[in-house]
């Protein structure tokens, strides 16, 4: 037979296209002895090569209409063993048996033929025998140097009320451990309980802070993004800022300054005498004015007694804040503005102070504030342009 294709035109044929070949009667050629039947097509390219279980099905037509019949004496075969097993009868039984298992056999034969090799092809098949012989090789070992009889005088001499007592002793030990573990087990989930709950706090109280900001801005910024804050609107910012100071943590303090701060919202703005709204400096932001101004929020004693510890405070402004009995111990304080602050009490150990302003003028003519005379920012003399500590 002349085949229509040059042997290099074919593709390569895989591990499982050459067993099935082998198992089916294929050659390379594309003949096959078939036990005289006559040759067989050649594969085409781009034909799908069946697996083997497919193979055996679908090249071997007399096994597949074989399995319908012995599944039918498979099927009888268990009949008649339940049968047998029920009405107690033997003959049935052996007539049952000697159908079920030959037939079993011939059909599991493929399948377990094929299954084992699978197993002899694949790499690790060594891997069960040298296990199982390494144990063999271990009893052999035990056997030959006589640890059998070893165990067998151990046993014989025993004193098993001894050994009953250390049982008991263990059982009591294993008790204590127990408890242990027990109690180990309810610190942990104490431990975990307590991180959750920290974290779900912070996540509420960062909640909380974001609802703030978004109320505060809406609050004091008109439509076209320019600040108007009437007196109501700062009483009601006030309000809220002293709300949000007094239900939050160090750090969250610390967000809500640093954002006030930055927004000069604590900053005294110079207003216009007549509708008493801020005036733009002309450089992108509000006028400030520090003898007159008037601040958008002011702090006053909300921070009084407040602990600040451990928290970045780096140019902020907190003048003419009462911080009376404050902690600001460990606190980063760069450039943060405590001109007339009331820091009576208050604490600023190893907090960083670098470029951090208490007063306005020279250090030889600046004074304490005054409660009765308009402070002096030029020089701070006299009339008191320095914090009170």
């Amino acid at each position: 037979m002349v085949l229509s294709k040059r042997k290099s035109d074919r593709p390569p044929m895989t591990q499982d296209s050459k067993n099935l070949s082998r198992d089916s009667g294929l050659t390379s050629n594309g003949l096959s002895s078939n036990n005289g039947a006559g040759p067989i097509a050649p594969i085409e390219p781009g034909v799908q090569i069946p697996t083997k279980a497919e193979g055996m099905l679908r090249l071997n037509p007399v096994r597949s209409a074989a399995t319908w019949l012995e599944m039918g004496l498979l099927v009888l075969a268990s009949g008649l063993l339940i049968g047998g097993l029920g009405w107690n009868n033997q003959w049935v039984v052996a007539i049952g048996v000697c159908l079920a298992l030959p037939i079993a056999l011939k059909v599991l034969f493929p399948w377990v033929e094929g299954y084992l090799r699978d197993w002899l092809a694949s790499p690790m098949k060594g891997l069960p025998v040298a296990v199982v012989a390494l144990l063999l090789g271990g009893v052999g070992v035990l056997k030959l140097v006589r640890f059998d009889r070893f165990l067998g005088q151990l046993f014989d001499s025993a004193n098993w009320d001894a050994v009953g007592a250390l049982g008991e002793v263990g059982g009591a030990i294993g008790q204590i451990l127990i408890a242990i573990l027990a109690v180990y087990v309810a610190w942990r989930q104490y431990v975990i309980s307590k991180d959750l709950t920290i974290q779900q706090n912070t996540i509420t109280q960062q909640q909380t802070i974001d609802t703030y900001f978004q109320g505060i801005s809406d609050l004091v910024i008109d439509e076209q993004g320019l600040l108007e804050d009437w007196p109501q609107e700062r009483a009601i910012a006030e309000g809220r800022t002293a709300a949000i100071l007094g239900s939050v943590d160090a750090f969250g303090k610390a967000k809500v300054l640093r954002f006030l701060s930055r927004a000069r919202l604590l900053t005294p703005l110079k207003r216009d005498q007549r509708l008493g709204r801020p005036i733009l400096d002309g450089a992108g932001g509000y006028a400030e004015d520090r003898l007159h101004g008037i601040r958008v929020i002011d702090l006053g004693v909300i921070l009084a007694s407040s602990d600040l510890s451990n928290t970045d405070l780096r140019w902020t402004d907190l003048s003419d804040a009462n911080l009376i009995r404050s902690t600001i111990n460990d606190c980063e304080l760069v450039r943060t503005n405590f001109a007339r602050t009331i820091l009576v009490c208050a604490s600023l150990r190893n907090s960083d102070i670098n470029g951090t302003r208490f007063f306005y003028g020279k250090a030889e003519t600046a004074t304490p504030r005054s409660r009765t005379e308009p402070p002096d920012y030029k020089t701070g003399c006299i009339r008191g342009g320095g914090g009170e500590c």
